[in-house]
């Protein structure tokens, strides 16, 4: 579903993408790992076609992506894809119900008001939020449920591709693990495929089929989440055990 070959990228004399090779098939969900500015970001942005990579190519469903398209081909290439941000990033002057019906009601997606808000409701029901949330503002909710409603919007338009970004971060570990069994189980009921970037290594064993570890622009290690504890990776082993010592220079 997702491939990209040799992906490169720097802003002036950063380069942050030196050379990424991923490839995600279809119904399977990837899990991005590696320090903070690694380029995990940045990878997703190129695979959505917000930043346009200096060299190498993203294929998205057998056709390379590129940022060179009409405003109509733009719309219909992003409804494929769902997204949860790190913050749930809520628009807070807007009920529940029309943030998660958000893209239902604009664009080629659009559907009346009343059928967007049921599809609103039905999609709060499936992350454990009943019919009474969907006329509460964002600020009247905790964190949890916050990140419940993010979760909701990134699946309203049933898309082909969900992207979740750190989607546990700010939770506690009981929500935490909550939040990870949704996006199992809804990823494998919709049968999407899913990328996620996290540092936290309980949800990566908990929602994983492959994982996908960058350093400095590259891909360290990847393969499936059952080989990933027996690879021999120092870069990778360092970061699934937290260690101080190790090939990845840390403030001390």
């Amino acid at each position: 579903m997702i491939e990209l070959r040799n992906v490169h990228k720097a802003f002036g004399s950063k380069h942050v993408l030196r050379g990424i090779d991923l490839s995600v098939d279809q119904g399977r969900s990837l899990v991005i790992i590696g320090g903070s500015g690694t380029g995990k970001s940045v990878t997703l942005k190129c695979i959505l076609g917000l930043i346009r990579p200096d060299a190498g190519e993203i294929i998205v469903g057998g056709e390379p992506v590129t940022t060179a398209r009409s405003a109509k081909a733009r719309e219909a290439f992003l409804a494929r894809f769902g997204m949860l941000f790190q913050g749930a990033a809520l628009f807070d002057s807007m009920p529940v119900w029309q943030n998660v019906a958000f893209r239902l009601m604009r664009g080629h997606l659009k559907r009346p008001k009343a059928e967007a808000r049921e599809i609103a409701v039905a999609k709060l029901q499936r992350v454990g939020l009943g019919p009474d949330v969907a006329d509460l503002y964002p600020a009247e909710l905790s964190g949890g449920m916050q990140k419940r409603v993010g979760l909701a919007r990134a699946i309203a338009a049933d898309p082909e591709i969900i992207f979740f970004d750190e989607p546990t971060t700010g939770l506690d570990p009981i929500m935490a693990g909550v939040i990870n069994e949704l996006i199992r189980e809804i990823v494998t009921e919709m049968g999407a495929t899913a990328i996620t970037i996290t540092h936290d290594m309980t949800s990566v064993r908990a929602i994983a089929d492959e994982v996908a570890m960058i350093h400095a622009g590259k891909v360290r290690w990847s393969g499936p989440i059952a080989k990933m504890d027996a690879a021999t990776d120092p870069y990778l082993q360092q970061f699934i055990t937290g260690s101080a010592e190790g090939p990845i220079e840390t403030l001390r």
